[in-house]
């Protein structure tokens, strides 16, 4: 069916129940039976099997009692403002690990939304969500152009991460605005880089000798500075 996805692992499911919509719980006995209090308030249709039977169904290499069928969340652009705080936008992040992790950064530094364009990995792909870890509840995942993104929020900074541009400690970021991280492997697309007001670059160490950073991780290193607490 159309509109769902699954989610697998103890920890990962016990956020579920209580922030998502659950379709069906296929789960070994003892899962069921420490949660059945929360399964039979709201109703959730569920299957108890084996650990044979888990690991028949599971993309994962060591399943962990339980995976969930859910509904995939509805994103309403008209009711996101971009005026206050940051959100990230990726270009044609293909990496589901990337991704995922992507977004556990944007959890962790308290960015609400993700805006992806044409070619990103699906949000809902099982390694996105497991890489996630939970953050898939919190973090909203929205697949829009960026051209039609900022017609909607006009006047925002659009900041995005080059190999040519302002050394990222060195500049003062606006209050607000949209951060840009490229592609794996071509970075910020020529298209996309039109659309930037700032480009910034995360400088090399003194004795540093790798070509490019990971695309998770040159995110986590910009939200870091651009998120940092008040005082710091």
């Amino acid at each position: 069916m159309e509109g769902l996805f699954l989610l697998e692992g103890d920890k990962m499911a016990k956020e579920a129940l209580e922030q998502a919509e659950v379709v069906h719980i296929y789960a070994m006995e003892d899962w069921i039976e420490a949660h059945k209090a929360s399964i039979h308030s709201k109703e959730i249709p569920f299957t108890v099997i084996t650990e044979r039977e888990l690991k028949a169904i599971s993309a994962l290499t060591t399943p962990n009692k339980v995976l969930l069928v859910l509904k995939q969340f509805t994103q309403k652009l008209e009711t996101i403002s971009l005026q206050k705080g940051y959100a990230l936008y990726l270009d044609q992040i293909q990496d589901p690990g990337n991704m995922g992790t992507i977004l556990r950064n944007a959890d962790w530094f308290g960015i609400p939304y993700v805006f992806c364009s044409e070619g990103c990995a699906d949000s809902y792909n099982s390694k996105v969500i497991q890489a996630s870890m939970g953050a898939i509840f919190r973090v909203k995942v929205i697949h829009i152009p960026l051209a039609e993104l900022l017609e909607a929020n006009a006047d925002i900074p659009v900041y995005g991460t080059v190999l040519e541009g302002s050394n990222l400690y060195e500049i003062e970021p606006a209050q607000n605005g949209l951060i840009v991280i490229g592609n794996e492997g071509r970075g910020i697309s020529p298209e996309l880089q039109s659309l930037l007001t700032h480009k910034v670059t995360i400088p090399r160490g003194k004795n540093g000798g790798a070509e490019s950073l990971n695309a998770a991780v040159a995110s986590g290193i910009v939200c870091a500075v651009f998120c940092k607490p008040e005082g710091n």
